[in-house]
């Protein structure tokens, strides 16, 4: 059996190509008899034990499945980290460096300590992040179990309702109006069976499905008309069809595979990276010029190069400039918005994209459902001159009430008007013949017997098909009839009508002495009465939330496989612009240079294809827009993919879903607007802990550069600048929780690393001026300063220690005091404490911090950590500093901000 060349589907740029099962198409050129043959199955359908069987073998009838993340999975994504990695392998070294090579047993428990304090600072960044991943996975997981979907199978000759996934090949369904299409099928038998297949092949008309095989050649799989797909659904009609493929072999699975591939990384995704990458450069630069610069000039009591202590005080550093807490500060931030999304009514699947969401400036959306009701409503009813004329609503009434069809769309919108049934005594009324709609025709006819026992059949269908059998209009009460040149006139009414974005349908009769039968030859010589106009009418809220989008720095564009003229009512009822609209045969026709030209400057598009949708949204990533589509379609899943955030909704196909970043419980731009502000929140909480890690790290480069060249003695002992680490990092952990100022939320956030750079340049060597202030202090003012004699006796060595412990000390505390105070100048541009004020979380962890920093010199475990207690002048010395060193960092950054460089 030869396998089929590759169908593309989705248009000339992006293309991408899916295989259909060969045994489909072999089945749609067989007969019935045939296909149940060679698909082992008949009328009655499988068996249960043959249908368990095939299951085994198959599996699920499942084409996107999302597959929850194991405990193990999410715990082995926390721990797979460079910066976990990093620490785990410096705590490595460290306890074989206690076990191996350190001579007495204090120095082993220093070690020893060290190198707990770096396993509890992984242990603490896994265990967060590892719970709050698992509770928003967890949610994810409910929403989906929220959702089921049936089918309707012949098992043994019995009919009954089975999940979707539990379907097998040689499964016979049964289908009626309204019934998604569970499989890919080779129909049966059927009657007046109408599929609508838009969302696999574009066209909007319903395609009629026969049950003779197709021996047309030359046909494409999707054009065979004797074959259901997988994502298309019943109009109207009923058939019975055997499954042929299921599962990922269906023609929507092959799309699946090609859609939810590998995720693409987010701009927000490279910026962490990048950070995180600059964080090691600067720690992989540090540590070896640390590590050469004190073994060269710090020396043993036996005058011997101290390269041991200087290994450890290298590892120490490295430890001091790694952001250990990033990624459990990042994990946290993000599983807390997703937390605060849920409770409004948005999902979060990937937790990267609510950042996204916050930086998003573009928001791409579909028409209908999230502008619109996603509800037909009757706007008109009017005669030929455009006048609204009750006759014309009654005529479509009678005729939308007797059809024995489907009701439509468009019929139900007509029989919304009740109040007819009484005014037109509708029981008086008794229908007696109908001439079904067809695709040929494009009309459809009752006849009814009037109170005067007359036979008038009414008429509803395209105008320009209605047109062709009309001689005569109405207008008033009078009859005219249709010369040739008022044929001009009358199609400028509905033309108007049609500009104004209505779906018009003409209205006609005729009246008949009874007669046996009609057939669509009495659909001649009719009465023009006039037209019905209907439209998908705006969502009250749109306008507002489209206001609401835009306040907060987001242009809306709205992307619509709808025509032009209906796109271009809609978009101005809610406030959009519509002097530029850019359809699909324009977009098709443009360079990838010209379409992104294009799409900044449009607001609309209409009458697109799903790879016009794709291109446009990765047109305007390439002017560096970060770009929203919300969408709920099979044909919008590759736009989903492709965005900075897919934005989907629970009632959406199973492929959208999965290419979706976030659920919506409801289709609604005001639920958007939450997401956006919850999103710039995260991202701000998350840039916090950025510019304090960044700029801490680069002040501290120069601040051990400059002691290590200086000094004597180590600036600070290995254990306490894990112990400084350790504390600074716990002062950051109520970060998530923090406040946000309203500016911050204001406009979009999108990751700058330029930002982020020159913060880091102007703001971190701050905190070294107040560095080299507090060894000046230490040095000078409490006799910390020595100069090492040869061969020193153990009361010298007693006193080298005693002040090398006494300077380290005061650096220890000054050191931790100014980096936790400068949190608060840091998380906001305002003035912190007056005009901006922290979560009281992290008002108790910083202060607790600071607290005990203070406490520590003089607390029971002072000696172990190699401590001395600090004179009383140190205190009013400190706060000085701290005091200086607010103010200046407050003036750079108000400077910074002025100047608009942060």
């Amino acid at each position: 059996m030869a396998i089929l060349p590759r169908i593309p589907i989705f248009g000339k740029r992006g293309t991408q190509s899916f295989s259909v099962s060969p045994l489909l198409i072999e089945a749609a050129k067989s007969d019935v008899a045939e296909v149940l043959a060679k698909i082992q199955s008949s009328k009655d359908g499988l068996t249960e034990e043959e249908a368990e069987k095939r299951f085994a073998e198959r599996g699920p009838n499942i084409v996107a499945a999302e597959k929850q993340a194991t405990w193990l999975h999410i715990l082995i994504k926390a721990t797979l980290n460079p910066l976990v990695i990093l620490l785990l392998i410096l705590a490595t070294v460290t306890f074989a460096n206690a076990y191996y090579f350190d001579e007495t047993a204090e120095d082993r428990n220093s070690d020893f300590v060290g190198g707990m304090m770096m396993v509890v600072m992984v242990l603490l960044g896994i265990t967060l992040r590892f719970v709050q991943e698992l509770r928003a996975d967890n949610a994810a997981a409910k929403l989906k179990a929220m959702i089921t979907v049936t089918a309707t199978v012949v098992r043994g000759g019995q009919s009954r309702e089975i999940p979707l996934a539990h379907l097998v090949p040689g499964d016979v369904v049964k289908l009626s109006a309204g019934d998604m299409i569970p499989a890919d099928l080779r129909v049966l038998h059927c009657k007046d069976l109408f599929v609508i297949q838009s969302s696999l092949t574009g066209e909007s008309m319903p395609v009629e499905k026969v049950d003779a095989k197709d021996t047309r050649p030359d046909r494409m799989p999707l054009e065979h008309n004797n074959v259901c797909f997988l994502g298309s659904s019943v109009e109207r009609g009923t058939a019975n069809a055997v499954a042929v493929a299921t599962g990922p072999a269906t023609y929507l699975g092959g799309m699946a595979k090609a859609i939810t591939g590998q995720q693409v990384q987010t701009a927000f995704d490279k910026g962490i990276n990048r950070f995180t990458w600059l964080m090691l450069t600067f720690m992989l630069v540090m540590t070896p010029l640390v590590f050469l610069i004190n073994g060269l000039f710090k020396y043993t009591p036996e005058g011997n190069h101290a390269w041991k202590n200087a290994s450890l005080f290298a590892l120490a550093v490295a430890v001091g400039l790694t952001p250990e807490m990033l990624p459990m500060i990042v994990s946290v931030c993000l599983s807390k918005g997703a937390m605060s999304m849920s409770k409004k009514k948005v999902i979060v699947k990937r937790l990267n994209s609510i950042q996204n969401f916050g930086a998003m400036d573009v928001l791409c959306t579909d028409k209908t459902g999230t502008l619109t009701m996603d509800k037909v409503i009757l706007e008109k009813h009017c005669d030929v001159a455009g006048k609204e004329d009750d006759s014309v609503l009654e005529l479509a009434f009678l005729n939308s009430h007797f059809q024995t069809g489907l009701k439509n769309l468009l019929d139900r919108a007509v029989l919304e008007h009740k109040e007819l049934r009484e005014e037109l005594a509708i029981q008086k009324y008794n229908k007696f013949d109908e001439i079904p709609f067809d695709f040929q025709r494009k009309m459809m006819s009752v006849v009814v017997e009037t109170p005067e026992h007359k036979h008038r059949l009414i008429c509803k269908g395209a105008t320009e098909e209605v047109y062709k059998r009309c001689t005569q209009f109405a207008l008033g009460d009078k009859i005219h009839p249709i010369d040739p040149v008022l044929i001009n006139d009358l199609r400028d009414e509905y033309e108007d009508l049609s500009a104004d974005g209505f779906r018009v349908l003409a209205i006609a009769y005729r009246d008949f002495e009874p007669k046996a039968a009609y057939s669509t030859q009495d659909e001649n010589a009719l009465i023009l009465q006039g037209y019905i106009a209907f439209l998908d009418p705006p969502k009250e809220t749109a306008a507002p939330a489209i206001k609401a989008l835009q306040s907060h720095g987001i242009s809306i564009k709205v992307l619509t496989g709808d025509n032009d003229l209906v796109s271009k009512k809609i978009c101005r009822e809610v406030g959009l612009p519509v002097d530029n609209i850019l359809v699909g045969s324009k977009v098709e026709a443009m360079s990838d240079a010209e379409l992104a030209d294009a799409a900044e400057k449009t607001t609309v598009f209409a009458r697109l294809s799903p790879a016009h949708k794709q291109r446009i949204i990765q047109a305007l990533q390439s002017k560096h827009h970060v770009v929203g589509f919300l969408g709920d379609g099979i044909n919008d899943a590759p736009a989903l993919r492709a965005a900075d955030v897919g934005i989907s909704v629970d009632t959406a196909v199973d492929i959208a879903k999965e290419s979706a970043d976030m659920i919506l419980l409801e289709k609604s731009l005001m639920v958007l607007e939450e997401g956006v502000i919850e999103g710039r929140k995260v991202f701000a909480n998350i840039l916090k802990y950025i510019r304090m890690g960044a700029s801490s790290n680069f002040g501290n480069m120069f601040s051990v550069l400059g002691a290590s060249i200086l000094l004597p003695f180590l600036p600070m002992i290995p254990l306490q600048i894990l112990m400084n680490n350790l504390l600074y990092d716990f002062s950051q952990v109520a970060i998530p929780t923090d406040n946000v100022d309203p500016e911050q939320v204001a406009k979009p956030a999108p990751w700058s690393m330029n930002l982020i750079a020159r913060f880091i340049l102007f703001i971190g060597p701050c905190s070294s001026i107040f560095d080299y202030t507090t060894y000046f202090i230490m040095l000078y003012v409490f006799g910390c300063w020595y100069s090492p004699a040869p061969n020193p006796t153990h009361a010298m060595e007693v006193m080298y220690a005693d002040k090398a412990a006494l300077f380290q000390t005061g650096w220890f505390v000054e050191s931790l005091l100014t980096q936790t105070l400068i949190i608060h100048i840091i998380r906001t541009n305002k003035i912190p404490f007056i005009q901006s004020r922290a979560s009281w979380p992290l008002i108790v962890t910083t202060v607790s911090i600071m607290g005990i920093g203070a406490w520590l010199p003089f607390s029971p475990i002072a000696e172990y950590l190699h401590f001395k207690p600090l004179p009383g002048l140190y205190w009013p010395l400190v706060l000085l500093t701290l005091l200086c060193y607010t103010v200046l960092t407050q003036l750079i950054k108000a400077w910074l901000v002025r100047k608009k460089m942060i």
